[in-house]
């Protein structure tokens, strides 16, 4: 009988260890997620509280679709680059080669002020503005020849002109000038305007291309349709970087959005070392040995009663 209680008291011990360690802080990547075939990690989240604050309600995943939703509308994901930090976007109005859209039915792209300082299409994405009207600001405050329309990275409306979308279109009113007649593309660069709303700049629609240097394709045929957009993190990432060399996901607080490190069994404002921790860690903490004990202490009691002690 000694022997048959020591034996359950030794599996009831490891079993609570087990658990105790299951629930401990060592659960790295808890925010990490999958949408399709894209994983979703740091500054990302698609998880409330996991990620980085200025990219909170940002990305959706839809029937594995990666979606991300800003003040001009929503894209498809095509593509996370976490080395280069950038993303791919696709928007399903926007022309391409082989397809000319007008009607004002692109997003175009615009986000939200405050999430300028994390978020903007890279410096060699064009966007090529398509039949804009005289009124347009594009063309205001620029007289003559003088028009903001530019080549990007080698990537420019004379030759988006060659893609036999246009054919459909009809005769191309390719250097008109302010005056006589916009052309009926313009290209730019985001950071040259800011944003691309269609409405407010009169135009019926738009295509965006980006380069994948030192790659460069001869001709639009070759070119990389979509939206190349750059993203980063303001300040030193090193809060995440402590927190996940101790075993923690970075998150931030859904109330106030300062960093938090996701410890698996709480939450930290510094990292999951147990020698470091908020208060908050330290209650959950409290609360967990508290239920391992009570547990512990009930099977204890119920095998006594069996065996009669």
């Amino acid at each position: 009988m000694t022997h048959l209680l020591s034996v359950f008291f030794f599996i009831i011990f490891q079993t609570l260890a087990v658990l105790h360690r299951a629930h401990g802080y060592g659960n790295a990547h808890t925010c990490r997620s999958y949408c399709g075939n894209l994983t979703v990690d740091y500054p990302f989240a698609i998880q409330s509280g996991c990620g980085h604050s200025g990219y909170r309600d940002l990305l959706f995943c839809i029937n594995d679709v990666l979606m991300l939703h800003i003040s001009s509308g929503s894209y498809r994901v095509l593509d996370i680059d976490y080395a280069y930090e950038s993303l791919t976007l696709d928007d399903p109005h926007m022309s391409t080669c082989s397809s000319i859209v007008f009607g004002n039915r692109g997003n175009g792209f615009v986000v939200e002020r405050w999430r300028e300082p994390y978020l903007n299409p890279t410096p060699d994405n064009v966007f090529m503005l398509l039949g804009c009207t005289v009124e347009s600001p594009l063309f205001q405050g620029f007289p003559g020849k003088h028009l903001p329309c530019r080549n990007v990275s080698g990537m420019g409306c004379e030759e988006y002109y060659g893609c036999p979308g246009w054919n459909v279109i009809g005769p191309k009113k390719l250097g008109l000038v302010y005056g006589s007649g916009p052309p009926d593309c313009c290209a730019v660069s985001f950071e040259a305007i800011k944003a691309i709303n269609l409405t407010k700049l009169g135009c019926q629609g738009y295509s965006s291309a980006y380069s994948l240097a030192p790659l460069r394709v001869a001709g639009p045929h070759g070119w990389s349709y979509g939206i190349r957009v750059k993203y980063s993190v303001e300040g030193s990432d090193s809060f995440c970087k402590a927190c996940e060399a101790t075993g923690g996901s970075c998150g931030y607080d859904v109330n106030d959005f300062s960093s938090l490190c996701m410890c698996g069994k709480g939450n930290s404002t510094t990292n999951c070392d147990s020698s470091v921790h908020s208060a908050s860690r330290r209650r959950t903490w409290s609360l967990m040995d508290a239920i391992t004990g009570l547990v512990g202490c009930v099977a204890v009691w119920k095998l006594s009663t069996t065996l009669g002690l």
